[in-house]
């Protein structure tokens, strides 16, 4: 990530495998990222967690550790609550020294902010630094807070880049996500802050098959392609997690020569060459 020059990495993100980690193993992560990126990129540290004070007592291990930011989403509740959320929020941001990422994820939080509440949560805390904006539909949702908002703070792109081109036209930021091919998002934002349209489109259109597949369920196809990429030793899923199957393995070979074709996909990929740019 750094040779490619990409702006910062987040780490324990809710849909990786930081919920399989023990306290040390999550301690080791944050440490072993911030001895890596220090001076070259930024290093967000996910400390999401149901409980208030957990969630800043994982903000300070990170903090202690290096970390230069926090990603925080809010958990559900047996009754949803809004100004709970908004608790939370407060709470967390009062508790903690770094700026705070607010992860808009429904998905894996079953909880649904509505753009007034995360306006008021956002007005209310200096500390939040952006959205990660990830309630679908993401782009229509990016351009209401954009108008909602009391002030500028900077709306990213998640959902693994699925929506990233509708995005974009509503007002994204750039791009925070898990990709095997970061390359590809730094490219079709380059693209589409020079004003080029069209390539724009065209790079996120060409990828998009190869996104989609990624997307699937569980983190195997990521990993695997990490592994194919020499990135990580072992595509292994953690228990209870699933590895790829040896039919959805044939497919991403498929897939990956379709989408890069003769492409070596161990050093970093040239996506103008690829989609002719």
């Amino acid at each position: 990530m750094a040779a490619i020059g990409v702006d910062g990495v987040t780490v324990l993100g809710v849909l990786g495998e930081a919920n399989r980690m023990g306290e040390r193993e999550r301690e080791t992560v944050v440490r072993s990222a911030v001895e890596v990126a220090r001076g070259r990129m930024s290093v967000i540290v996910g400390v999401s967690h149901p409980g208030t004070r957990a969630t800043i007592e994982l903000g300070a291990m990170a903090d202690a550790l290096g970390a230069d930011a926090l990603m925080v989403a809010p958990s559900a509740e047996p009754v949803p609550s809004e100004a709970r959320v908004a608790e939370y929020f407060g709470r967390v941001c009062a508790g903690v020294s770094l700026p705070v990422v607010l992860q808009d994820h429904p998905a894996s939080t079953g909880v649904h902010m509505s753009v007034p509440t995360i306006a008021r949560i956002v007005a209310d805390n200096p500390g939040i630094a952006c959205v990660k904006a990830e309630a679908v539909p993401s782009a229509a949702k990016i351009e209401a807070l954009s108008a909602a908002l009391a002030r500028p703070v900077p709306m990213l792109t998640g959902l693994g880049a699925l929506y990233g081109q509708f995005d974009l036209e509503k007002g994204s930021s750039g791009y925070n996500t898990g990709f095997a091919f970061p390359e590809v998002l730094q490219a079709h934002l380059a693209a589409w802050r020079s004003g080029n349209r069209a390539l724009a489109r065209r790079i996120w259109a060409h990828f998009l098959p190869l996104i989609v597949f990624e997307q699937q369920p569980g983190v195997a196809v990521r990993k695997e392609i990490l592994r194919r990429r020499g990135l990580i030793a072992s595509a292994a899923v953690r228990h209870p997690g699933a590895g790829l199957g040896a039919g959805s393995a044939a497919q991403l070979t498929d897939l990956l020569e379709f989408t890069m074709p003769g492409v070596d996909i161990g050093r970093p990929v040239d996506v103008a060459a690829i989609v002719g740019a």
